[in-house]
């Protein structure tokens, strides 16, 4: 079971700044995805150590692309027949929070943001490369949206 109260307690936690058990990608990329992967690991408790294709982390030389690229995130979790967390994309309306948002632009999506809350019906969210704590995503400028729905964790 996906334990979204612990998925958005740690999200808080360190929303606006680093664990130091993880590596920071922001010099190479952004540290969006792995933020994101972080909050869903405290809720799913469970890694999938698939190859490649998989979704772990145990070291930044060794992990898999799906912890900390934005399409292989999304990839994994709307694929995973395996261990570990699976979810859907979704409408904005059926987002809860410890779900994720993902940002685009013609040439592809490139940020990921975790639903802590919503104002209204405005989803509110935690993310690292710009770090925001319970931001509005109307702060956020984008031309695409991909919301993903956790659906369950797989043991």
């Amino acid at each position: 079971m996906y334990d979204r109260d612990k998925a958005l307690a740690y999200a808080k936690r360190w929303a606006l700044s680093r664990n130091p058990s993880f590596y920071d990608f922001s010099s190479i990329g952004g540290d969006c995805t792995n933020f994101c992967s972080q909050c869903l690991y405290q809720g799913a408790g469970v890694m999938n150590y698939t190859p490649i294709l998989g979704w772990y982390y145990n070291s930044i030389n060794s992990r898999a692309p799906a912890w900390s690229g934005v399409n292989e995130f999304y990839n994994f979790l709307t694929n995973n027949q395996g261990a570990g967390p699976y979810g859907k994309i979704c409408n904005l309306g059926e987002l809860e929070v410890g779900d994720f948002i993902q940002l685009g632009n013609g040439s592809g999506f490139y940020h990921c943001l975790f639903v802590s809350g919503f104002k209204d019906i405005i989803p509110l969210v935690c993310s690292h490369s710009y770090d925001r704590l319970n931001a509005p995503l109307t702060d956020f400028y984008y031309e695409r949206i991909r919301p993903i729905k956790i659906l369950g964790v797989r043991y």
